[in-house]
């Protein structure tokens, strides 16, 4: 099935009003959104009523008694209603609920504006109208600055500081009245925290994001390094595009290597030892394979499977496959010495055609089939305890061909009679009875 929430994003990036097309991955990302702002709007709320509470101190020096008698009642109201905003953010369900923002800015914004006609009359009897302009004009900057330098709350500040003080001198050097400079100031401040408060809410909201998107990058990446390690990079781009995977490969050369009397061993250690034998084989094998460019299959039970000539470029598929099960069995002895237990490798190798591929949506795996495989098995079980039994097609395909022994016909079961080349244990491996 389709990844409805993947598909939603996708769907959404596009437009700049978009929603997601899911309505429960929308509501997900509201509370979400909403949650990570709610300190912010607590902190706006905040600063909107010190600045409040400001202009009523200030109000009774400079306003005439009929205008501070209008101003105390809009500023009371919008004390009230912030203080109630603030309030209303504490509740459990608020962030469930938008519109509790809607109608608490709607009002605010109504109060502001009756105070701003009340403090524009004001303003403009002193003919100070020109400060105003200039707290508007640097306000927009400001807002500019905010932006631009969110996630750098600190060089912000420090910009801003030096801002004011350049502003002031300006709109000081006139001499003009006491209480438009002041009206002035105190505008500019309370419009300068609130760009602190956003600045500092972008920053820390982009740097949220982009935490989460730095960590969803190494867990993609994390994911990809473990699709690539069970599948190999073609199958896993047409898996990706719906695309059936099936290769036919002409020359290609199939391994195996089991353990000599694995049932026998098993009897003998524990589970957690067995274990940790099976580890050690497989590891050593891993790493052969990475050296002589042979690809691991997968492991059956003690059994290790890998082809030469398949995803994985080799060169001559019968050279590599034979330099690769020497070396795995050359291990032995370290095997031994590590796992305290005698430990006895086996090899069979096959050239032909193969078929490769994936099956199934679930556990994939990208796996070899036909008769190659089947008898590179058979031919396992006829080697010498750490020794290598090939076939006569390998033994022709390749060119070093030193340390076989004049070729056996042997009976393979669902085969018949194959010509088959054994090459005796390596030197310093131990000859260990096979079971």
């Amino acid at each position: 099935m389709p990844d409805t929430k993947g598909s939603a994003i996708a769907i959404s990036r596009p437009g700049l009003f978009s929603r997601f097309a899911d309505d429960e991955t929308e509501r997900r990302y509201s509370e979400r959104a909403r949650t990570l702002r709610l300190p912010f709007v607590r902190l706006y709320g905040v600063i909107f009523m010190i600045v409040a509470l400001a202009y009523t101190i200030i109000d009774p020096i400079f306003l005439t008694s009929t205008d501070n008698a209008a101003l105390a009642i809009f500023l009371g109201l919008a004390l009230l209603v912030c203080g109630s905003y603030i309030g209303l953010t504490f509740w459990d369900d608020y962030i469930q609920y938008p519109v509790v923002d809607f109608i608490a800015l709607l009002v605010l914004s109504i109060l502001v504006g009756r105070i701003n006609v009340v403090l524009a009359e004001h303003i403009s009897s002193l003919d100070a109208t020109l400060h105003v302009i200039g707290v508007i004009n640097k306000l927009i900057i400001v807002a500019f600055a905010a932006l631009t330098l969110a996630g750098r709350p600190r060089t912000f500040l420090v910009w801003l500081g030096c801002d004011f003080l350049v502003w002031l001198a300006q709109i000081t050097s006139g001499q003009p009245k006491l209480s438009g400079v002041v009206y002035a100031v105190v505008s500019f401040c309370s419009g300068s925290l609130i760009m602190a408060a956003i600045n500092l809410a972008v920053g820390r909201t982009s740097r949220a994001a982009f935490q989460l998107a730095d960590s969803l990058d190494a867990e993609r990446a994390r994911n990809e390094e473990l699709v690539l390690n069970m599948l190999p990079p073609a199958a896993v781009n047409r898996i990706r595009s719906g695309l059936l995977v099936a290769d036919s490969y002409a020359d290609a050369s199939v391994i195996f290597i089991d353990m000599v009397g694995f049932s026998t061993l098993a009897k003998r250690v524990s589970p957690g030892h067995l274990v940790e034998l099976l580890n050690g084989f497989f590891n050593h094998a891993d790493a052969c394979a990475r050296e002589f460019g042979v690809e691991k299959v997968k492991t059956v039970g003690d059994a290790y499977l890998a082809i030469a000539g398949g995803n994985v470029p080799s060169g001559n598929s019968a050279d590599a496959a034979i330099a690769f099960a020497r070396a795995v069995i050359a291990g032995v002895p370290e095997m031994g010495r590590s796992a305290g237990v005698e430990v006895g490798l086996r090899a069979g190798i096959h050239s032909g055609p193969v078929v490769g591929g994936v099956i199934g949506e679930t556990r994939m795996a990208y796996d070899y089939w036909g008769d190659t495989v089947n008898i590179a098995a058979r031919l396992d079980g006829t080697a010498p305890a750490n020794g290598i039994a090939i076939s006569e097609i390998t033994w022709l395909r390749a060119r070093d061909r030193a340390g076989f022994d004049t070729p056996v016909t042997i009976n393979l079961k669902g085969v018949g009679d194959v010509l088959v080349y054994l090459a005796q244990p390596l030197d310093g491996a131990p000859v260990v009875a096979a079971a």
